[in-house]
């Protein structure tokens, strides 16, 4: 019933949608036979007679005006059977000034900077992006409507930037295996160009955009002239070895080597298949662990390639977390009460593939699967000290098929599936959504959310569903949203996504005024209203609520200030921290409060200060801290960010333990240091250094123990003797070196090195603590790995020319 009133809404409402239009600006390609050298000299006789595109409009901050004549800027555009080429000329009446900072690819870094958008369906919905710094760094996204930039997405391409007597000059090279565009005889093409005046802060579009309007790939305009090309084999092959060294104070120094493949084939123009064979994800940073004293796990950011690239389309209705893939599950294992498992960190992936990809009609489709192997482990009896193995996590596949349409340009419905199967008895999952966007021709109103079900095969088999519905505004100087959410109790996508709370409705609202161009004081300024409330199903209490108000903005000398105040009025029942079901505690008001500032990073020395405060009403209760990061950029190649971070909690109140039939909670004193250091050293945009240093230390002293009450209150408990205080520290360090020696093929030399420690005594004393870390803790692990990209057409040639 609920899956066929959802249908009905929304196809009803699509029905009054339809698409975006604007007068467009055009220019014209010419086909180029020459060989066209990519120098940024633009001295090959076919850039004489090509159009010129010009007369760039501002962005930001004044938007809608024309580029001042001192910073005209010109690009034309060839093409040949294989590519097509840009040359941009960007005027400036002090070249000595352009910034051109030097960083690592992808990185745009305190540079001027110049970019090409291209839809080669043209259809406002999907752009490739491609950004070239004065110092000829590289960038390239992939930019979708409703998701916005990807920066994980990769191209192969080629670039050159020269700084000149006028100004700079770009020059780039886009193979054709790097876009997508139907099979036609004429093409037309989707269109626009990027200019950044860091030191000004000023952005500049060849196609006007109005940043009234919710749109940008909309606001495009048009390359015509596209003749007669065809879609090329996109057939990639990435082989790479790595090898490792590692070694501790306790552990003897081994190696190991590696190998594998990784695979990249257009299946037709719009679909593409990556595979990983034998995956190696050795030289992935480091996660940034933290003293987790509360119910939910900590959350890690995806750091692993395959799973960061492309994956966009993905990430639909929020049920892919993919750290589930190799994250050791929790699954109800035959263990006595009196064993203990030490469970694997990571869990080895077999295999992974995925194909996506959007075709001429606005179908995106996104096909990923994994198979993690099986896993065994050493349970020990406390009692006699014997061991048993112990079956972990089972040969599992992990499945996500994903079906997104657009239509109008603007708009779309979304079908996602995510599965996990388990071989032999263990728990299985299924999860399915169907999802909405929908936008009105001028993109001013927006109407969003979907339907979301559970399936759980276990022990005792489980389904729950998750409905929500949004409404937006999102045009002008004012604009407001407001949206409502159900989810069940057996709702769980924990398999393959991720979600704490279950077993409430919610509400939520927003209204906000900004300023579309600047003003005497500021060039940019918002302030937002926010409220949420929260509800708990079974009892119709407040779980969770908030209101907040914030503000953000920049001045006239681009330093960034902002702040804000949270304020609950409400008490809140937590169902989660007691670890028990239908059990609460009840969390008093408060209300709190932070600032932020953030100056110029134009500037070589640049600071950002954020204090926050957080007080319970009528209570002796609150936390507090501050965050510091000074950077200094030495020179373009050389730069040194450090970090500080304090936060303390005083009387804090949170679950600890079990005392037979009781639940145990303590007022604990929390203290929390968090310092780091990151530097970078360019020798060229192709070879960086860059250094990566984070130290940890928490410590939880409990000062009070209680007993959680029935009605969510406390009471003195005098029995309970268990020390549960915590002295948790981290170290990581990882110093490494990257050379991209050829297109799309690098070799990286990484050190890194880490330890940590825990342990219920509290010692406040830094030094000791500090130097206790590398006492039998500390592990080394020295790698190297080459990946060397192979294009078949460009190896098909060698073969010829072999």
């Amino acid at each position: 019933m609920i899956n066929r009133f959802s249908l009905s809404i929304l196809f009803c409402l699509a029905s009054f949608l339809f698409s975006f239009s604007q007068t467009k600006k055009s220019v014209a390609t010419k086909k180029t036979t020459e060989n066209i050298s990519i120098d940024a000299e633009l001295n090959e006789a076919s850039w004489k007679d090509a159009e010129i595109a010009t007369d760039f409009v501002s962005l930001e901050p004044k938007n809608g005006t024309p580029i001042p004549e001192e910073f005209k800027t010109e690009v034309k555009i060839l093409y040949s059977n294989d590519a097509i080429y840009i040359g941009a000329k960007l005027y400036d009446p002090n070249p000595e000034k352009i910034l051109k900072e030097l960083v690592e690819r992808d990185e745009i870094g305190t540079s001027d900077f110049f970019g090409i958008f291209i839809n080669g369906y043209n259809d406002g919905q999907q752009e490739f992006r491609f950004f070239v710094t004065a110092a000829n760094g590289q960038v390239d996204t992939n930019f979708t409507s409703s998701e916005g930039e990807d920066g994980s997405w990769n191209a192969i391409w080629e670039s050159n930037a020269k700084i000149t007597d006028f100004g700079y000059v770009i020059e780039m090279k886009i193979p054709y295996a790097a876009l997508r565009f139907p099979e036609k005889d004429k093409q037309t093409w989707g269109l626009n160009f990027f200019r950044e005046v860091r030191r000004e802060r000023q952005k500049y579009t060849w196609s006007p955009i109005d940043n009234k309007i919710g749109a940008i790939s909309q606001q495009a305009g048009i390359l015509t002239g596209i003749e007669n090309i065809k879609t090329p084999t996109r057939l990639f092959l990435i082989p790479y070895s790595s090898f490792y060294l590692s070694g501790s104070d306790t552990q003897k120094t081994k190696g190991e080597l590696k190998g594998g493949l990784d695979i990249k084939y257009g299946i037709n123009d719009a679909f593409t298949l990556d595979a990983i064979l034998v995956p190696d994800f050795g030289q992935t940073k480091f996660d940034n662990v933290v003293l987790n004293l509360g119910p939910f796990e900590q959350q890690f950011n995806e750091n692993r390639p395959f799973f960061t690239e492309g994956t966009d389309i993905f990430s639909k209705g929020n049920l892919l977390y993919s750290r589930r893939i190799g994250q050791t599950p929790d699954l109800n294992l035959n263990i006595a009460g009196n064993e203990s498992v030490e469970s694997p960190g990571a869990i080895n992936l077999v295999n992974a593939l995925k194909i996506s990809g959007r075709d001429k009609d606005g179908l995106g489709i996104g096909f990923l699967n994994a198979i993690t192997e099986r896993t065994i482990a050493t349970a020990t009896n406390s009692d006699d000290n014997s061991t048993r193995q112990v079956e972990v996590s089972p040969l599992t596949n992990y499945n996500v098929m994903v079906f997104d349409q657009r239509f109008n340009q603007n708009s779309s419905v979304t079908f996602i599936n995510t599965n996990v199967t388990r071989n032999g008895s263990f728990r299985d999952a299924n999860v399915t959504g169907l999802l909405f966007d929908l936008n009105n021709k001028t993109n001013k109103y927006n109407l969003s959310g979907g339907f979301k079900s559970s399936s759980i095969n276990d022990i005792e088999n489980k389904n729950g569903y998750n409905a929500s519905l949004f409404f937006a505004e999102n045009n002008g100087k004012f604009r407001y949203s407001l949206g409502s959410e159900y989810v069940s109790k057996d709702f769980d996508i924990n398999d393959l996504g991720i979600n704490f709370r279950t077993n409430y409705y919610s509400f939520s609202g927003n209204t906000n005024y900004r300023i579309l161009n600047p003003n005497k004081t500021f060039n940019t300024f918002r302030i937002n209203l926010n409220s949420y409330f929260e509800f708990y199903t079974p009892t119709n209490q407040i779980q969770s609520s908030n209101f907040n108000v914030n503000l953000n903005s920049t001045n006239k000398k681009n330093h960034f200030f902002g702040g804000g105040i949270n304020f609950n009025p409400f008490k809140n029942y937590d169902y989660y921290e007691p670890r028990v079901a239908d059990r609460f505690f009840v969390n008093p008001k408060n209300i709190g409060g932070w600032i932020y500032f953030s100056s110029n990073y134009n500037n070589k020395f640049a600071i950002d200060f954020e204090p926050f405060l957080t007080h319970v009403i009528n209570e002796n209760r609150y936390e507090a801290g501050v965050n510091i990061s000074p950077r200094y950029r030495f020179s373009d190649k050389f730069s040194l960010v450090y970090g500080f971070n304090y936060f303390k909690q005083k009387n804090d109140i949170g679950f600890i333990d079990f005392e037979g039939s009781n639940i145990i909670f303590a007022r604990r004193d929390r203290d929390t240091y968090t310092n780091s250091i990151s530097s970078k050293f360019s020798i060229s945009s192709e070879m960086n250094f860059n250094l990566s240093v984070r130290h940890y230390w928490s410590l939880a002293e409990n000062n009070q123990i209680n007993t959680l009450n029935s009605d969510g209150s406390l009471s003195p408990n005098t029995t309970y003797s268990g020390n549960r205080n915590s002295n948790f520290s981290t170290w990581n360090l990882d110093l490494s070196y990257s050379w991209w020696f050829a297109p799309g093929s690098q070799m990286s030399i990484l050190y890194r090195n880490n330890a940590g420690t825990f342990d219920r005594e509290i010692n406040k004393d830094f030094g000791s603590n500090f130097s206790n870390l590398f006492e039998d803790n500390l592990n080394h692990v020295l790698s190297i790995s080459v990946r060397y990209f192979i294009d078949y057409n460009q190896a098909k040639n060698w073969i010829r020319k072999g």
